[in-house]
């Protein structure tokens, strides 16, 4: 039981890194709706390599559900070239109705073996180690593990040997194809590697989860850096974590592991959304608040500096009637008062404000700009 439980956490991180490293280019290049695309639309070559070989562990199906996913791209790529249809709805004329002939396929001709519409769309992790490799009579761990330890070595050094071809064709496609590049040939060398990836995640998690982890972890690291390197990285760890912690919860409350798994992506993404530094939704508050009170404080100053040294100097710098002059609400007024003298903007003469020489250059700059 304990290896059981050991061989399912292995599968769910090692197909969670797979997914999320050529998914980090997907999120970059904006086509994570293709992944959703591929991973729904290679069904019809799944089932129609069942047909010819008549087995469900043939290396054939990998093959030819990878080759249904290129044709995929190729399909919504033909559509968007014409200018009559973009590219969201040209994935959604292509995908649904390649689906849907595999469903139509599965439910008319393979209606008494292993291929229902429950595997298809949620997979199960826990049966995945059962399906085991054997060797000269030893056990050497379940099939999943090996074809998606496989896939994901295939793809270390897909980026690691074009890392400088696909940084350059994701960011500028245009300079790319000057310097000689061919932006094409890596766009569809990409392509390929994500239907592969899918190809191999399909069976052990099902596609909902593949599209989780493809789009998830490279999203969440988008938040937290600009930097493909440590993206690429952020992004493999960030799939590892919703793997344990998604098996965790799985294990805790007997639920769906691909659905925990998928669950916890979303957490783990809203958490970074919310706190990640100078980008989260709770930094952004902050600095809008931030902007508002400098943006007030300015006009507070600017308004005494602009009666600095006249006759009505006195009533205009008086605490009491700031609201009238600057049209506030006295709350308001009071607020911004405070948070002038603890910048030391102001200073206080009893009823009077007066500015500060820090007030004065913040006035001063304000005003020729």
């Amino acid at each position: 039981m304990i290896h059981n439980h050991l061989d399912i956490l292995l599968i769910a991180i090692v197909t969670a890194v797979a997914c999320a490293l050529p998914g980090v280019f997907l999120v970059l290049r904006r086509m994570t709706l293709m992944s959703d695309a591929i991973s729904h639309a290679i069904l019809p070559g799944i089932v129609l390599a069942f047909f010819l070989t008549e087995s469900l562990s043939s290396p054939l199906l990998i093959l030819a559900a990878a080759g249904t996913g290129v044709l995929t791209v190729l399909f919504v790529e033909l559509l968007q070239r014409t200018k009559l249809v973009k590219e969201d709805a040209a994935i959604g004329l292509t995908f649904p109705a390649l689906f849907s002939i595999g469903v139509i396929l599965i439910s008319r001709f393979a209606g008494n073996v292993h291929l229902d519409m429950d595997a298809v769309l949620l997979g199960e992790l826990a049966i995945a180690p059962l399906n085991r490799l054997k060797a000269f009579g030893y056990d050497l761990g379940p099939v999943a593990l090996y074809v998606m330890g496989t896939i994901l070595v295939l793809n270390l050094i897909f980026i690691f040997v074009f890392y400088k071809e696909l940084k350059l064709a994701t960011f500028d496609a245009s300079l790319a194809a000057a310097l000689g590049f061919t932006p094409t040939l890596i766009h569809y060398g990409l392509m390929t590697l994500v239907s592969v990836t899918t190809v191999g995640a399909f069976d052990a998690v099902g596609s909902i989860l593949v599209v989780a982890l493809i789009a998830g972890p490279p999203a969440t690291a988008y938040l937290m850096t600009d930097k493909l390197s440590r993206m690429l990285i952020l992004s493999a760890i960030i799939g590892s974590v919703n793997a344990v912690s998604g098996y965790w919860f799985a294990s805790l409350f007997d639920v769906s592991i691909a659905g925990a798994i998928a669950t916890m992506t979303l957490l783990v993404f809203g958490v970074i959304f919310l706190v990640v530094p100078n980008r989260g939704l709770i930094a952004i508050a902050r600095r809008h608040a931030r902007q508002k009170w400098e943006f007030a404080q300015t006009m507070l100053v600017i308004h005494l500096f602009n009666h600095e040294g006249l006759p009505e100097a006195e009533t205009e710098s008086a605490i009491a009637d700031l609201h009238e002059h600057l049209s506030w609400d006295p709350t308001f007024t009071t607020q911004v008062v405070r948070y002038a003298l603890h910048n030391r903007c102001v200073s206080q003469d009893e009823a009077q404000l007066i500015l500060t020489e820090q007030g004065r250059a913040i006035a001063q700059q304000a005003l020729v700009q």
